[in-house]
């Protein structure tokens, strides 16, 4: 699938690739059973421009397009999808800063950023707000030139060790069109966090609550004007589900891969199990499946890109197809290896845990569904 890419985007998804096998892949299993967050790796990938990937160059990012994007996080997911899924997050949050602060903003949080001498938040999800965020309950009231912020944040990546939350608070009505963005900085009084989920993937990066019990920030933390905030999240879901698809992509290719190098060296009754037909079909299958993901990813990224009016139904279509086509992808690879598969040292069982909850975040994939139909009988209303 390299026949449209550019010589460009060749050489970035060698070079990621590369990073990927030689900085992820070899501590990936040691990372998810310790639950180390390996920071000083992310900073590693900061420095070849992969930690403001949408950042403009102008604002000392990377400028990568979306379909560039693609390519990085999927190739980084091949080393360890929880630390690629991560960075997708880090990057969302960056480019969203960059897309919607004013210059005094970006020039405060963008250079760290960047760099990952800060990491990013992105909080969006509550207790008893998740699928419908737009019923969220955080509030910003104004005190004078001061916002104050309370309420608690479910399922953050990266909270605790990150540095910058950008966090969806209630300032106006209920709905969507009374929610406004803050930038909240670990250090301000009021801001603390749960205990470290315990989860079945994603284990090399930490998933907390973020609780803010009448967090003062001053007014110019507000992100990009007074009611924004919903439509700023919504944005940057787009570009974050091509993240997410894409390291589902990343982490099945490497279970395919393992697939092939492990039924080249096993013999059943006699000969090797690749030599099986019905073992060929199945993997047949499972690379045709996955380059049907890719092309739709693709797709997607080039739409959003280019400012198509359907990006937004494109990307929620290839949310839901790369991440259930991933995760179908990674079962079916643990199956190939047998007991072996099972067993965490070969990292397919880490591989199948960590793309489960692909199909979640990001908006569940139900919540992809509803959007697509939306968008398909919106006309017939």
């Amino acid at each position: 699938m390299t026949t449209t890419l550019t010589e460009d985007q060749l050489a970035l998804a060698e070079v990621t690739l590369d990073f990927a096998q030689e900085q992820l892949a070899p501590h990936a299993v040691a990372w998810d059973q310790d639950k180390h967050f390996p920071v000083d790796v992310i900073r590693r990938a900061a420095a070849l421009g992969l930690a403001g990937a949408y950042v403009r160059e102008e604002h000392g990012g990377s400028g990568l397009s979306r379909s560039d994007g693609v390519l990085v996080f999927e190739a980084l997911a091949t080393g360890c999808p929880s630390i690629a899924g991560y960075l997708s997050i880090h990057n969302m949050v960056a480019w969203m800063i960059d897309r919607y602060a004013d210059a005094a903003q970006r020039d405060r949080w963008l250079p760290s950023l960047c760099s990952a001498a800060a990491l990013g938040s992105y909080c969006l999800t509550e207790p008893g707000a998740g699928s419908d965020a737009a019923a969220l309950r955080t509030r910003a009231e104004r005190r004078g030139d001061h916002y104050v912020l309370t309420g608690v944040k479910q399922f953050i990546s990266g909270a605790g060790a990150a540095d910058l939350y950008v966090v969806m608070a209630r300032t106006g009505e209920p709905g969507p069109g009374g929610i406004s963005a803050f930038v909240v900085e670990r250090a301000d009084p009021g801001v603390s966090f749960g205990p470290n989920e315990r989860k079945m993937g994603w284990n090399a990066q930490p998933t907390r609550q973020v609780v803010l019990d009448g967090v003062r920030v001053p007014a110019d933390r507000l992100l990009g004007g007074m009611g924004d905030g919903f439509r700023i999240a919504m944005n940057g879901l787009n570009g974050g589900r091509l993240g997410i698809a894409a390291c589902s992509l990343g982490g099945a290719q490497s279970a395919l891969d393992r697939s092939l190098s492990h039924l080249a060296d096993r013999e059943a009754f006699g000969s090797r199990l690749l030599d099986a037909q019905a073992l060929q079909f199945r993997l047949a299958d499972m690379a045709t499946e996955l380059a049907a993901a890719r092309a739709l990813v693709r797709q997607a990224a080039h739409a959003l890109d280019t400012g198509d009016p359907l990006a937004p139904r494109l990307c929620a279509m290839a949310k839901r197809f790369a991440t259930d086509t991933g995760y179908a992808v990674a079962d079916a690879a643990l199956q190939l290896h047998g007991g072996y598969g099972y067993l965490s040292e070969y990292g397919i069982e880490k591989i199948v845990r960590d793309l489960r909850v692909h199909q979640i975040l990001e908006g569940t994939n139900e919540v992809m569904r509803v959007i697509v139909a939306r968008g398909l009988t919106e006309t017939l209303r």
